[in-house]
């Protein structure tokens, strides 16, 4: 027999994903969906954290860093973040402090600060409020949002899933490997930088 506050966490999905929705509404919709299910692959796949600089880019397949789960969920979702990253940095390289007016194609992408600044620039910025318990907070919380922390600098994806406080799971790799858990809090702790949703 589920407790009532897992009752009401049902509740409150079913409202979230099954509430009527504009036509507009649909495209972002179906992007997060597919956040979603890209990190879950890089979650199944266990790659282990490894940070090290790549001669063209791409770490193997077993490593990576948090970084390295959102452009790999973003390939999976159909975009090549790696390539409008930067290209988008040879375009306005001011906008990219961390880069230094010295774009390295090798590691740029990998970069919290620069995937930072490209969500600035091409997602949606969202409010970093929350309130645990709070429905009509959390409501606004939706899978597939890309969160960014700090201290160290950590990039996440919002699951579809959620504790009893309405708070969602973290896609994300924070080490040993790529994990999917009630890990918001801690992080939160430390502090939310941005959070981003990809129109």
């Amino acid at each position: 027999m589920p407790t009532y506050a897992r009752l009401g966490q049902y509740i409150f999905l079913l409202c979230v994903f099954f509430w009527p929705a504009s036509v507009n509404a649909a495209a972002p919709a179906v992007m997060a969906e597919k956040l979603v299910q890209g990190g879950r692959e890089e979650v199944a796949r266990r790659p282990i954290y490894h940070s090290a600089y790549h001669k063209g880019g791409y770490p193997p397949a077993s490593e990576g860093v948090c970084t390295d789960l959102i452009w790999r969920a973003f390939k999976i979702a159909g975009h090549d973040l790696k390539t409008l990253i930067d290209k988008d940095i040879r375009k306005n390289p001011a906008l990219y402090p961390s880069v230094d007016n010295k774009p390295d194609p090798n590691i740029d992408f990998r970069r919290v600060p620069n995937q930072i600044a490209y969500f600035k620039r091409h997602a949606k910025s969202l409010s970093t409020k929350i309130a645990p318990g709070d429905m009509n907070i959390m409501k606004d919380w939706l899978p597939g949002d890309i969160v960014v922390f700090r201290n160290p600098d950590h990039i996440a994806i919002l699951s579809d899933k959620r504790n009893d406080d309405f708070i969602p799971y973290l896609i994300h790799n924070q080490g040993p490997w790529a994990t999917e858990g009630d890990d918001f809090m801690f992080w939160h702790e430390r502090g939310i930088v941005s959070r981003f949703r990809w129109n």
